[in-house]
């Protein structure tokens, strides 16, 4: 009875808050469609929900996606998997001072991560200061990574198991842009904590940059105390696209303790370069990137473990229907093609000089369709080739994947 009563004045509660909901007190901002817009753009030029005049807006994306995957014809079954859902919340402090934080729920609640907690301060367009958890800018990936964005259910291979995107860390930088008529040229370099030794001690049992995700504790201390530096260097035509230029290096092992010297300081260096280019009259999206990793490894490690990787993507969108579709204005159906490869040990076998393999090389044709620019439901094909160490045959993955992402 107890139980019933509550329920009821819960109903009736919700429904009379709902009643006095003002229908013009939730307002969209929109996202920036301007050409002169860059992935370094990314994290602020996302769908937000404001709230009256609060200086406070809220958004997130959500991935869900159902799959049939089969390794040398062998398959788990069919298999429903929500992927992440992510949560938004910005902050305008004053006119040039902001805050924005990023909360990602993967895999439902298997990992919550903060991936973005910065206060933006701008003293001039070619000059702005962030602090805080920072998206270390790798690529382009790591920078635009929200699943709407993508025709593909998977993220690039390259970009979660070479770079460890999402990586993010706990630092200060500075950023800024310049315009001109038809340019528009942009930097970011910033210091944060970094990797550890985790690189090379890890379960993979291969050069893993990914492992050193599972160390929380970069987010209140740096593992060895020197500072992973992270630049980039991006220029954009309005009419032809954007190239990029990005660096990330820093110590990676705990080399001194307690004024003990324990080893020398071995690095990891990593440069990538990114572009993205739409060609006119077929609106043909083009967008792809390519990375090298170099790592100082002690001399007592075997040769399993790398000390160059390589690897990257290149995804062609081709929009083959935009029309009014079941009442949506400006519905397109793509049609999309993704080529990727990452290498994890290049280079030749010390003793017999043959070719040290452990690399996958994969394919994925898709078709999407988007009823607005901020939803997708796609469906690929996914085909991978796995070659181990020693290059024998490829074990192939293959199978079906299906999903839907969306801006909310």
């Amino acid at each position: 009875m107890k139980r019933s009563l509550l329920i009821t004045c819960c109903c009736l509660i919700t429904s009379s808050l709902l009643a006095q909901i003002d229908p013009e007190l939730l307002r969209r901002i929109p996202v920036k469609n301007d050409s002169l817009q860059m992935n370094m753009d990314a994290v602020y030029n996302r769908p937000f929900l404001q709230v009256g005049k609060l200086p406070v807006a809220i958004g997130g994306y959500a991935e869900a996606n159902y799959q049939y995957l089969s390794e040398n014809g062998v398959s788990e079954g069919h298999q429903f998997q929500m992927r992440r859902v992510t949560l938004f919340l910005s902050s305008s402090i004053s006119r040039r001072i902001k805050f924005l934080t990023e909360l990602e729920f993967e895999d439902g609640t298997k990992e919550i991560n903060i991936e973005f907690a910065s206060v933006d301060v701008e003293f001039a367009p070619l000059f702005n200061f962030r602090g805080g958890i920072v998206m270390n800018p790798i690529g382009s990936f790591n920078q635009n990574h929200d699943g709407p964005k993508w025709e593909f259910v998977d993220r690039p291979i390259s970009a979660t198991q070479l770079l460890p995107a999402t990586w993010s860390n706990v630092g200060f930088g500075l950023y800024g842009k310049k315009f001109t008529t038809d340019w528009v040229y942009g930097y970011e370099v910033y210091l944060t904590n970094g990797f550890d030794d985790k690189i090379i001690a890890n379960t993979e049992n291969r050069t893993s940059l990914p492992a050193s995700k599972e160390n929380k504790e970069r987010f209140e201390e740096s593992f060895n105390g020197s500072p992973l530096l992270t630049g980039k260097f991006a220029v954009r035509h309005r009419k032809v696209g954007e190239v990029g230029l990005s660096y990330m290096g820093g110590v990676y092992n705990k080399f001194k303790e307690d004024g003990i010297v324990l080893d020398k300081k071995r690095r990891v260096d990593v440069v990538a370069v990114d572009f993205n280019s739409t060609l006119p009259v077929l609106k043909t999206f083009i967008n792809g990137e390519w990375s090298w990793t170099f790592v100082d490894l002690p001399d007592n490690y075997t040769e399993q473990f790398g000390s160059k990787q390589r690897g990257g993507f290149i995804d062609i969108v081709q929009p083959i229907v935009r029309k009014r579709i079941f009442d949506w204005d400006n519905a397109v159906i793509n049609i999309a093609l993704r080529a990727e490869y990452a290498d994890y040990n290049v280079g030749k076998f010390k003793q017999t000089g043959g070719n040290i393999y452990d690399h996958v090389a994969a394919i994925v044709p898709a078709i999407s369709f988007r009823p607005t620019a901020q939803m997708v439901f796609r469906a690929n094909y996914r085909h991978e080739w796995h070659r181990d160490l020693l290059g024998n045959p490829a074990t192939r993955v293959a199978g079906f994947q299906i999903g839907i992402s969306t801006y909310f």
